[in-house]
């Protein structure tokens, strides 16, 4: 299960609940990629969730590294 290395967004764990109040395991993932980003001049592969990607680019500092 993968998990963001920037902001540590995990999987979520619960019930699904039907009206007769059976319980059945719920997992939601996280939206998380493996990226090449360039870090400190420095190309690094990391998990990102892609909110993460998009504030990041956004606030300039962060850039994603060519192939």
């Amino acid at each position: 299960m993968a998990k963001c290395h920037v902001c540590g967004k995990g999987p979520l764990f619960g019930h699904n609940r039907s009206h007769a109040l059976n319980a059945t395991q719920k997992i939601s993932q996280p939206n998380v990629f493996k990226k090449n980003l360039m870090i400190g001049g420095q190309k690094k592969r990391m998990n990102v969730c892609t909110r993460c990607i998009r504030t990041l680019q956004k606030q300039g500092k962060l850039q994603i590294a060519a192939k």
